[in-house]
């Protein structure tokens, strides 16, 4: 294993080592005076990673890999300073923007970088293998950060956790200090514009990456809003203090996943992967919420043995259609595009739960995400 790889495997877990992260919404609703403005933090998080999605990918094709991540890993950094600050809305607010500043640096410039490393070396045909164990990382991070800030918060209080977490992000600044900038040659164009321009073209010349993108967005957007909405279906089976434990499973199922991915891959056909999965999470999201009982949010957690696998096969097929020398430009519009995607659907998702309920709203949207299978099906023929 290169030391890029090294450095990244880490790199991924203390990212997202974040001790606040389960009670998240409850310190930022204490700051903020209410849960509304409270939940606008992760908004503008959303809005601004969106927003800032394709200068930070030009930048990253343009400028490097290397500095493109420490840039990160110093807003992260940032972030995490003004939200153990906290005291008052508009200090959270500056935090949720360096956290969308990150968010976007990291967003298709890590991937890059991983590709970039693995290319320089001839091993681009392990990308999905070394994806999967890098990535595991993060899920590995959120598991045991959850139940170490549960632990810490039977003795200490909040804004502790919240300075204990800015610990991880300075990791991450030393280790991106460290990465090698990947030496693969490829034109720049002259015009930030044309640049632009070029990635642009790269989806509209290629109906497969169309229909990748396609399905990357609305996956994204869907399944990342009805996901923040668990928490709240959890709690009306469940006693709070014990939905942090449906989230470690979650976690911990997506950490195999990702870590067995890359065999997984190689074994099946991918495209059958997606399809499947796709399936699975439907029947198990539906059974959970149609029959809510206190095995509900286990089988709802249940789906992180595939999650990992699934977005593994779909980052590998992306990968696969984007151009070398636009490639984190044109993964930084894929997101922008899902970034957007997500906060239509969460304010639907919300209306809908406070109209009818979590439960309900959840099943709502069920019905839409059966549209993925369409469009994996139309990427099952074309490939064959």
């Amino acid at each position: 294993m290169s030391r890029n790889i090294k450095i990244l495997t880490w790199f991924n877990f203390f990212t997202d080592f974040k001790l606040y992260a389960p009670i998240a919404i409850i310190y930022f609703a204490q700051v903020s005076g209410s849960f509304a403005l409270g939940m606008s933090i992760f908004s503008i998080t959303m809005i601004s990673s969106a927003l800032l999605e394709v200068p930070t990918g030009v930048f990253s094709d343009r400028i490097g890999r290397k500095k493109t991540v420490v840039l990160g890993a110093i807003a992260a950094t940032l972030a995490a300073v003004f939200y153990a600050i906290g005291q008052a809305f508009w200090i959270l607010v500056i935090g949720a923007l360096f956290e969308g500043l990150s968010r976007s640096f990291y967003s298709g410039n890590n991937d890059a970088l991983l590709h970039g490393t693995l290319a320089e070396n001839n091993q681009t045909e392990k990308y999905a293998d070394y994806l999967g164990k890098t990535s595991k990382m993060f899920q590995l991070a959120l598991a045991i950060s959850a139940v170490l800030g549960g632990l810490i918060l039977i003795k200490w209080n909040i804004p502790v956790i919240l300075w204990l977490s800015v610990i991880p992000q300075i990791f991450c600044v030393i280790l991106s200090s460290m990465l090698i900038e990947p030496q693969v040659v490829f034109h720049k164009s002259a015009n930030i514009y044309q640049h632009l321009k070029e990635a642009l073209f790269g989806f509209t010349k290629n109906k497969k990456l169309r229909l990748l993108s396609l399905s990357s967005i609305v996956g994204y957007g869907l399944g990342e809003a009805t996901y923040l909405f668990h928490s709240a279906f959890f709690a009306t089976v469940w006693p709070v203090w014990a939905i942090p434990f449906s989230k470690v499973l979650s976690n911990l199922g997506a950490t195999i996943s990702f870590h067995y991915s890359g065999a997984v891959i190689k074994r099946f056909n991918i495209f059958k992967i997606l399809i499947g999965g796709n399936i699975y999470f439907r029947i198990m999201m539906t059974i959970a919420t149609v029959f809510p009982t206190i095995a509900s949010p286990i089988i709802v957690s249940s789906g992180g043995l595939l999650y990992g696998i699934v977005q593994v096969a779909k980052n590998s097929l992306m990968q696969k259609e984007f151009k070398q020398e636009q490639r984190a430009t044109m993964s930084s519009l894929n997101s922008f595009a899902g970034s957007i995607f997500f906060g239509i659907i969460a304010f639907l998702i919300g209306f809908l739960a406070d109209k009818f309920s979590p439960a309900q709203a959840i099943l709502i949207f069920q019905v839409f995400q059966l549209s993925l299978l369409y469009i994996y099906w139309r990427l099952f023929k074309y490939h064959n």
